[in-house]
């Protein structure tokens, strides 16, 4: 069963309350619309989850609220977890238990959007929007705009926030050019905002969303809830949610139906859609070790603090 905290959301039960084994609160950024369709299968009941949703501000608060216990489990980018559990320089200024369960997809159309008539010229001396300079969306940025020949120095970070908050920044002339993606980045489109480079033209192999947890303690609902998400996913791309999906797409990001149908295929997508055994693979992690290497170099007694981030023992991914 799917709950959620969002205007949006709530699926009404399909198991009576008492049944489930797990309650969970999940933490999310865009309204997760695979998650949104393994609590319309019955996926998540079947796997004895109760999910209650909870929309996030930013990564920061996400990994706080995953400490404080508030979320046990969350949606989130790898390299979030890349930060949290190797970088002592990461925003909570300690390094946590923080692993990946399971990934979920491949960042479901990630660009770099400008406004309205701008070109990648015009990213120098932009104002571009961010979650907060050391996400991994903010090094994806980063990495982008060097492609495009403008260097860090020549354009102005603003902490914006999650990516539904950035679009709207965006559309209200807050900010020149931000990371969209997960149907933001339709709407930015359909209002005529430009699209100056995508991560899966320049940095794939690529993982946009894991399910993730910070120690042990919630792990084994983290893993059935990986499960369910995977299990869905294969479903999607094997066309038989279509329907369902766009559905979704529709009601939880407020496309219109051309546009949602457009997101079906983006989850279909063999390079930036979900993920369908749930794997998080090592090209794609090499992809984010290395942005955070060269765009937000840390070091942890003297050597890189990513150095050893990859290894079968790193803790990194959970080797279930």
């Amino acid at each position: 069963m799917l709950q959620s905290t969002a205007e949006s959301a709530s699926l009404p039960a399909s198991r009576p309350e008492e049944v489930a084994l797990f309650r969970i609160d999940v933490g999310t950024f865009s309204p997760p619309v695979v998650l949104d369709l393994a609590g319309s299968t019955g996926l998540l009941d079947a796997a004895g989850l109760e999910v209650t949703e909870h929309a996030v501000a930013s990564s920061p608060a996400q990994f706080r609220s995953l400490v404080d216990g508030d979320l046990q489990v969350a949606l989130t980018s790898p390299d979030n977890v890349l930060a949290y559990r190797f970088d002592p320089g990461n925003p909570l200024g300690e390094r946590l238990d923080a692993r990946v369960v399971g990934a979920v997809d491949r960042a479901l159309g990630l660009g770099l959007y400008a406004r309205p008539g701008l070109t990648a010229d015009d990213l120098r001396g932009a104002r571009v929007g961010v979650d907060v300079p050391h996400s991994g969306f903010a090094l994806a940025l980063y990495a982008l705009a060097d492609r495009l020949g403008v260097r860090r120095e020549e354009y102005e970070t603003v902490s914006l926030g999650s990516t539904p908050k950035r679009l709207r920044a965006l559309l209200a002339g807050e900010c020149d050019a931000t990371m969209l993606n997960a149907g933001n980045e339709l709407l930015a489109e359909a209002a005529g905002c430009v699209r100056l480079a995508g991560v899966s033209d320049h940095l794939a192999p690529y993982l946009g969303t894991v399910v993730a947890v910070v120690g042990d303690k919630h792990l084994e609902p983290a893993r059935l809830l990986a499960d369910a998400l995977a299990e869905t996913c294969a479903e999607i791309l094997a066309g038989r949610l279509d329907v369902e999906a766009t559905e979704a797409a529709a009601r939880r990001l407020e496309l219109d139906d051309t546009l949602a149908r457009r997101y079906v295929d983006r989850l279909r997508s063999p390079t930036e859609g979900v993920v369908a055994d749930g794997v998080a693979d090592r090209a794609s992690l090499q992809t984010l070790v290395r942005l955070r290497s060269s765009w937000l170099p840390a070091t942890v007694d003297g050597r890189d603090a990513m150095a050893g981030a990859l290894a079968e023992d790193s803790g990194l991914v959970d080797r279930r």
